[in-house]
């Protein structure tokens, strides 16, 4: 199934959703294709999707869930994908 969280995440002047699967990257990748979503858009394990597009997005049949769910739902699949921790210098003082 095709997920969209709602527009909440603040980035480079605007809000954006996170647009998932989780039952695969395939459907997925087939989905943003469809739906005209660049693959520039793509991070780790979902679609960066501007609020402006949410409307049209979920029209073409995403399904509307919080971001605590989208996030469970790419758990329970296998499918979440984290950012790689970078570890700090020893001795470094950061924050």
């Amino acid at each position: 199934m095709i997920l969209i969280d709602p527009p909440n995440a603040p980035g480079h002047g605007r809000l954006w959703s996170h647009l998932a699967s989780d039952a695969s990257f395939d459907e997925l990748h087939d989905f943003a294709r469809r739906a005209g979503i660049p693959a520039r858009g793509f991070d780790r394990d979902h679609y960066d999707v501007p609020a402006e597009r949410y409307d049209d997005v979920v029209a073409l049949g995403a399904h509307p869930v919080t971001s605590r769910e989208l996030v469970r739902r790419l758990r329970a699949a296998g499918l979440r994908r984290r950012r790689p921790r970078v570890p700090r210098e020893q001795g470094s003082a950061g924050p």
